[in-house]
């Protein structure tokens, strides 16, 4: 991403991943994060807190993925970009939004543990006419892999 505009966050899932389809069957997930940020006041030097709120919208596989992984409370990483989005309500209001648009989204790993099972990329072994198989990383994969496929 060259334009300028990546934002990568780190904090607690604050509602669970909302999975909808769009009309044309395009998967699509929203969710809330909360980012907790502490400092002390150099005045009278006690911790102070403050917590952002965003909302984050992720599309096909991603949204899949997070609406089957995360759960509220969850703690993860988010890279995406800001996007914003405008509409009016049937009052004649009219609003506007910032979300984060995921291009990545994955757990933190500072004080929790995961595992990853890895989902086969659709149309894998259509000409070969082999079953995919969800493998879990660092196992045992069906058959070798080149240097040209992903690391995983």
């Amino acid at each position: 991403m060259s334009n300028g505009n990546t934002i990568t966050i780190v904090g607690n899932v604050t509602r669970d991943p909302e999975l909808r389809f769009t009309s044309s069957g395009q998967a699509t997930a929203t969710f809330g994060i909360a980012v907790n940020r502490r400092w002390q006041n150099r005045q009278s030097q006690q911790w102070e807190e403050a917590t952002s709120f965003f909302d984050v919208v992720c599309w096909r596989e991603m949204a899949e993925n997070a609406s089957e992984s995360l759960t509220k409370g969850a703690r993860v990483i988010v890279t995406g970009r800001l996007e914003q989005r405008n509409w009016e309500t049937q009052e004649g209001e009219k609003r506007s939004k910032v979300e984060i648009i995921a291009d990545e989204i994955g757990p933190s790993l500072r004080w929790a543990t995961a595992q990853i099972v890895r989902n086969e990329r659709k149309g894998y072994g259509m000409d070969t006419g082999e079953v995919p198989v969800a493998s879990p990383v660092g196992g045992a994969a069906p058959g070798a892999y080149s240097y040209e496929e992903e690391p995983f």
